[in-house]
């Protein structure tokens, strides 16, 4: 991401900081049988807290490409160069990616051919490659047009394509057009009940971020600050509305990443940015978001560190009282925080207590990477 300058809104750092703690806290539960209950993703249809992070995320890079986009010349050198930076960004995110995924088969039983070739940082690199596509295509009124179009052209493939064995319109999860595709084009990749990262519902994906990117020519735009705030919480209200209504013909899923779960999460992005812009870029509160901040700028290094982290924790074993063997995170909870937050407030508020800690613990390094201006490209 690009270092802060002079035209990136702190607010929008400090809530990429926000998303990317709630996607730390989201992967890292001390007990996996033992979840706490806002961090647990909805079982199909309906939305958690933990719904919202990825689309949050994915609307963040929208409007972050409005402003990276805008400070580019108009020559054929800068464009250009545009592209070339475009391709690097893709490709490093697609391969940093694919090794995170690869450390889930390691330290032994790795191979490229159960490799699964989905994920979280894959979907960021095909999503901003296409998004910057369209941007670098198109006027303002052709993203609107392509984000309104990829969004009613997957509801119409998903309630109109039939499926083998089940027909047109199942939304089930053993019955969707998504699950379908992507157990036909990449076999050995899918999880259950549906890949969250699949082929198909990567199209509305890019249409989150779309909206993200239309966010940021608001922004941007020469109006009072006062007016852009307030033009952000109405329109995170009529997103809420329209996402809310058409989630009752087209149910609101995370899993199906479907039309109306990115129009509800889009509103509800609007008026997160809403309040982070009126807390610290109108009204200069900023003390309380400086951690996020810090996490914010240097958001898809610790989130892949993190990760990395985690593998470790798992490969490194200790050799009990007992003789059992168990590794440093498993012992490290059992011993810790299972023992003292569970004896209080039971076992999902001890999972929660690793998982806050375990964040925090990133807390130290980003802030340092912070301090010292130092800022990963990726």
């Amino acid at each position: 991401m690009d270092p802060p300058g002079k035209e990136r809104l702190l607010s929008l750092d400090a809530f990429r900081g926000i998303t990317i703690v709630g996607m730390i806290l989201v992967n890292n539960a001390g007990d996996w049988g033992h979840v706490f209950l806002p961090l647990q993703h909805a079982a199909w249809n309906g939305l958690t807290p933990a719904d919202v992070i990825f689309p949050f995320f994915l609307f963040i890079v929208g409007v972050a490409m409005a402003f990276s986009f805008a400070r580019r010349g108009a020559s054929e050198h800068a464009v250009n160069e545009v592209y070339l930076q475009v391709v690097r960004r893709t490709v490093i995110l697609f391969l940093l990616g694919l090794f995170v995924n690869a450390l889930y088969y390691l330290p032994g039983g790795f191979s490229l051919a159960v490799l699964r070739i989905p994920g979280v940082l894959q979907r960021i690199a095909v999503v901003y490659f296409c998004t910057a596509l369209i941007i670098l295509h198109t006027s303002l009124w052709g993203q609107a047009f392509a984000a309104t179009f990829l969004l009613l052209f997957y509801w119409a493939i998903l309630e109109l394509v039939p499926v083998p064995g089940y027909g047109a319109g199942a939304l089930t999860p053993e019955g969707n057009l998504i699950s379908y595709i992507d157990h036909l084009l990449l076999p050995h990749h899918r999880t259950e009940p549906i890949d969250p990262e699949g082929i198909l519902s990567t199209i509305p994906a890019i249409a989150t971020t779309l909206l993200g990117v239309l966010t940021g020519y608001w922004i941007r735009s020469r109006r009072d600050p006062y007016e852009k705030a307030a033009g952000l919480f109405v329109m995170g209200g009529a997103g809420c509305i329209v996402g809310g209504v058409w989630g009752l013909f087209f149910p609101i899923n995370k899993q199906l990443w479907t039309s109306s779960y990115v129009i509800f999460t889009a509103g509800l992005a609007l008026y997160f940015l809403a309040v982070c812009y009126w807390l610290i870029d109108l009204k200069g509160y900023r003390r309380w978001a400086v951690p996020f901040i810090a996490f914010g700028v240097n958001a898809i290094s610790v989130y892949a560190l993190s990760i990395v982290m985690d593998r470790v924790l798992g490969w490194v074993t200790v050799t009990q009282a007992d003789g059992s063997i168990v590794d440093l995170k498993t012992w490290s909870y059992e011993h810790a925080y299972a023992v003292l937050a569970g004896h209080w407030f039971g076992e999902s508020s001890a999972s929660f207590c690793y998982a806050l800690l375990y964040t925090l613990l990133w807390l130290g390094p980003m802030w340092l990477l912070y301090r010292r201006k130092i800022f990963i490209r990726i």
